[in-house]
């Protein structure tokens, strides 16, 4: 028989016969790699294991455990439940189901409404579909043949006529039959641990003028084991809600009436912002950055000279009319920076120029995304913008990175995941800008010592740029810091500044935010730690809980001198027991509870209760050079200068 050769990643090749499929190759290299094996990359394309061989192909084999092996098996899964809710409910009408991270979902629309009760007999069914080990067969059939076999499912018809090309991809396993581009597992026996999560209502194409499906959310895991514990992720994510969390902690609410996606701060919440702010703004000043402020709308042919108009329209929210001048809420900060700079003629002598905004923007974000603070549609970007010249990029972008691990790792994040994303097709400004911003960053990167990965293409149009995503308490990634090289807006607004040789040179211009927004950050700080927030902060870090009426001049004394020193104190006087008091202080997730009774009046001290249980009593100047320690840099100073006077006199 006639044999073909394939090369192996590491280079080796190995000889099959002619006709064999990627399963073959992972069971000529082993028994136990055909056994994890779930699909392959040929050539640099991934596919399915019966994908035939040919004399020359570069292949590796994908395994259950690898991240593309995991989403092929949640890929798998969701067609898995796709055919058993066609089988359970007559006419059911499918609508799309891709994977996610850490799961799947599937839209259904069907006659009767799901409850939660019936993700059970969902599952049981597909169980029973994964017993009978039934083949996942892909085939190629044209746009014509297609809507024949897809003549009872307008939503799939619908998804047929928008491909462009001729033929299109669909995969059967039994009786089911579903439009796709794979790869799948070999068979639905290959399917290992499943679990049905939730249900939600879902506009067919995310669009409110369209059908509301019925959405399943899932989940698959290679084993029970990984399955189990991210159950247990899931109940503990859920316990830690930061909607649940702000409710209950009073931080903020959003009501319909005053508009969906736009929080109200309540006072506890803005005081988490204030701290948080001004922790934000005196490190930037440190850095050398200096602060401004722009106007939250801006005339409409500012948005068109940036592209905002032309490229972000169906983003913004629409014009109102001023006196026959039309005007939007801004998207964007950097067109005010802008305006800024071209105020007066710049120096290079002048370069970098740093400015920094808390600057709240205003975007449209359908109804059906908005998700608490983590997705809204007015939000406080930490927002900066270096204007520099060409050879400054790259120490600019370690300053950034530096300022953004000093930062993040004050409010408990040490874990990133850093993306280097690279030129795109289409793009704006000189190959050698591009060359240069790109290098830069790299360097910068190295040099600063953080691992990334290459993405490569996914530079926005007018520059290459850094994201990092944090990694919470449950090891949950969320998009953080980004730093974004622009040779666009320079362009479009003919930014210039006077070089050494008395000429009008371009600057590059830097987009830069550390949080992304105060209130995604909020939102992950909640989760991230429970609402037990650390001290610094915390929007209360002391009550004092007298225990009776007799013990109430000594405790606000106490609470006057800590607040006299800038902690965040109040005096609980409610004539509650003292175990009510701290039951709810407790729930409230407050650092110190320090309980006044006759011997801490009588010895002139205060009895400490942490977050770790009852401490004892201690004098208040021992109390106060504790918690001087927990408080952020900026109120140390004062608390030492208090210290030092003598607080104990409470």
């Amino acid at each position: 028989m006639e044999k073909i050769s394939v090369i192996l990643p590491d280079g080796a090749r190995i000889e099959l016969n002619t006709g064999s499929t990627a399963y073959d190759l992972a069971g000529a290299i082993g028994p136990r790699l055909r056994k994890a094996a779930v699909a392959a990359v040929v050539n640099d394309q991934l596919v399915d294991l019966s994908t035939q061989l040919n004399s020359g192909d570069i292949v590796s084999i994908v395994v259950d455990h690898n991240e593309s092996g995991v989403d092929v098996i949640r890929h798998s899964t969701a067609h898995v439940m796709a055919q058993a809710v066609m089988r359970l409910y007559p006419n059911v009408k499918l609508g799309i189901g891709p994977t996610i991270e850490e799961g799947f979902y599937y839209d259904f629309d069907l006659e009767k409404r799901i409850s939660i009760e019936d993700l059970a007999i969902i599952e049981a069914e597909m169980k029973r579909i994964v017993s009978e080990n039934l083949i996942f067969e892909k085939q190629i059939v044209s746009k014509e043949e297609a809507k024949q076999i897809f003549k009872d499912q307008p939503y799939k018809i619908e998804l047929i006529k928008e491909i462009a090309d001729e033929t299109v991809n669909i995969y059967r396993q039994g009786e089911f039959v579903d439009l796709c581009r794979g790869p799948h597992l070999p068979s639905t026996g290959r399917i290992k641990a499943f679990k049905l999560l939730s249900i939600a209502g879902a506009y067919w194409r995310g669009d409110e003028r369209r059908p509301m499906l019925q959405r399943i959310y899932g989940t698959a895991f290679p084993s029970e084991k990984e399955l189990k514990e991210h159950i247990q992720n899931l109940e503990e994510a859920e316990r830690r809600d930061h909607r649940k969390l702000g409710r209950e902690l009073d931080i903020f609410s959003i009501d319909e009436e005053f508009g969906a996606g736009l929080p109200l701060w309540h006072p506890k919440g803005a005081i988490l912002r204030k701290v948080i702010e001004d922790f934000w703004k005196n490190e930037h000043l440190k850095r050398g950055y200096e602060l401004i402020t722009t106007p939250h709308i801006a005339k409409v042919d500012l948005w068109r000279t940036s592209g905002h108009w032309d490229f972000y329209r169906e983003s913004m929210f629409s014009p109102m009319e001023v006196e026959g001048t039309d005007y939007v809420v801004k998207p964007m900060n950097c067109p005010g920076h802008i305006k800024v700079y071209k105020s007066h003629t710049r120096s290079y002598r002048e370069l970098p120029i740093r400015w920094a905004e808390l600057g709240t923007v205003y975007r449209f974000e359908r109804s059906g995304v908005l998700h608490g603070l983590l997705r809204v549609r007015g939000f406080t970007q930490d927002d900066a913008h270096i204007f520099c010249a060409p050879d400054q990029i790259e120490d600019e972008i370690l300053g950034v990175i530096e300022l953004m691990t000093s930062i993040l790792k004050k409010f408990g994040f040490e874990e990133y995941d850093v993306y280097l994303s690279t030129q795109p097709e289409k793009f704006v400004g000189m190959q050698e800008n591009w060359d240069r911003a790109t290098g830069a960053l790299r360097m910068a990167l190295e040099k600063a010592g953080l691992a990334y990965e290459i993405d490569p293409g996914e530079g926005v149009f007018y520059g290459p740029k850094i994201d990092v995503k944090i990694r919470d308490a449950l090891g949950r990634s969320w998009q953080c810091t980004t730093i974004q090289v622009d040779f666009n807006l320079p362009d479009r607004f003919e930014l210039a500044y006077i070089g050494a040789d008395n000429q009008e040179h371009r600057p590059i211009m830097i987009h830069r935010a550390i949080l992304g927004s105060l209130e995604r950050f909020i939102g992950v700080l909640i989760e991230h730690y429970a609402g037990a927030f650390p001290v610094w902060i915390s929007p209360e870090q002391v009550v004092v809980l007298p225990i009776a009426d007799r013990h109430n001049d000594y405790a606000a004394g106490v609470n006057e001198k800590l607040r006299g020193l800038g902690a965040r104190a109040r005096v609980d006087m409610r004539t509650e027991s003292v175990n009510k008091k701290i039951r709810d202080a407790q729930l409230q997730k407050i650092p110190y509870m320090l309980i006044i009774g006759d011997r801490e009046v009588e010895n002139k001290q205060v009895a400490v209760r942490d977050r770790s249980g009852n401490r004892g009593p201690v004098t208040f100047d021992a109390f106060i050079g504790e918690l001087k320690v927990n408080m952020m840099p900026a109120a140390v100073d004062k608390f030492v200068e208090a210290a030092d006077g003598g607080v104990s006199q409470a």
